[in-house]
């Protein structure tokens, strides 16, 4: 493949689910570290982390299904992100991994959490990169993710924006459109004016990305209540609508490995003033209606996932919060030095 470093191979492993793209490194053996990508994007996003990685691990990173080189198998929504998370688990098990390190980010934080819940014992350590809440993304409000009513409301497929729809659909890689996924990659995924190494490939990354109501977005239905928009049943932004997405009981698990969190301060995707929520947008003005903060409030994302770790620690799990400074939606790229530091730690004491 063209856009692999060097040293870095691709291969579609069959599984007992679907045939799932997974990029390695070359003749590297050690304790696997699972890496899971986030929405819009590839495995093709970790592949300087991997090369950085000390040589006792083995980086695995997998593309999720209708992104990479992965079988496009339609997304079932009202699992929640259950289909990526079982794709990841039958990835190991036709890899012969019985335990490995998960490392999530945006979207793969969701899926990776929901791994540690569906076979805890398995991992020996998970570590969240700007993950998605708990609870979802859009349409809940305070610490313990209280749902707007209805329930999925300003969620779901009907939330992105059509015109980014349209350039991704277009495979646009100028610089023409602020909607290109060059230009939203430069102002949203990273913090400005950073330019990642390697930005042509992060592209095509985000290019892999199929299209249509059982991929990206994915269904929705509309409603006469603001902001308009109900959450739908298939595609990826359903899987993270909070009528789809359970992800908040982390304190019931039996086994409890250590928990990383890591995020961006100036992250502008997952924030407690998020600029991809339809009720800051409102709040600022950029979306008209707003019915105010009692009918309709902002989503504090990353208080939410404070208070489900804060959870996880009181019931005897531990957790470590790491904000890098002066960051995005991508600390690994932003900062790689920071980041690889917070995650060797972690999986140095993991074991």
């Amino acid at each position: 493949m063209a856009h692999l470093l060097p040293g870095i191979s691709a291969a579609r492993i069959p599984t007992d689910r679907l045939a799932v793209n997974v990029l390695q490194l070359d003749g590297r053996a050690g304790i696997p570290v699972v890496l899971v990508h986030g929405n819009v994007s590839s495995g093709l996003f970790w592949q300087q982390l991997m090369l950085d990685l000390p040589e006792q691990y083995r980086p695995i990173a997998i593309d999720l299904r209708g992104f990479g080189d992965t079988d496009p198998e339609p997304v079932d929504a009202t699992r929640g992100v259950a289909d990526y998370a079982d794709d990841v688990r039958a990835t190991l098990a036709a890899l012969q991994i019985e335990q490995a390190h998960l490392v999530g980010w945006s979207l793969g934080g969701g899926v990776v959490l929901q791994c540690l819940i569906d076979a805890p014992s398995t991992f020996a350590s998970v570590t969240l990169v700007n993950p998605v809440s708990p609870f979802g993304f859009g349409g809940t409000s305070g610490p313990d993710g209280t749902p707007v009513e209805p329930v999925g409301l300003g969620s779901g497929g009907g939330t992105a924006n059509p015109g980014f729809i349209a350039q991704l659909a277009a495979g646009d890689r100028s610089a023409d459109s602020p909607l290109s996924p060059r230009n939203v990659l430069l102002a949203h995924y990273v913090k400005p004016p950073f330019v990642p190494d390697g930005l042509d490939t992060l592209v095509e990354s985000m290019l892999s990305t199929r299209l249509g109501e059982d991929h990206y977005p994915g269904d929705f239905t509309v409603t006469d209540v603001w902001p308009g928009v109900l959450a739908g049943g298939r595609g990826v932004l359903n899987t993270i609508s909070p009528n789809n997405l359970r992800l908040d009981d982390l304190s019931a698990l039996a086994v409890k490995p250590p928990i990383l969190w890591v995020r961006g301060g100036d992250d502008v995707i997952v924030s407690d003033t998020s600029l991809y929520d339809f009720a800051r947008l409102g709040e600022l003005g950029v979306v008209p209606g707003w019915p105010g903060p009692q009918a309709y409030p902002v989503q504090p994302m990353v208080s939410q996932t404070r208070a489900v770790l804060e959870e996880y620690a009181a019931a005897g799990g531990a957790y470590r919060e790491v904000e890098i400074a002066g960051t995005g939606h991508s600390p690994f790229l932003e900062k790689p030095a920071e980041f690889l530091a917070a995650l060797t730690a972690t999986l140095d004491s993991a074991g």
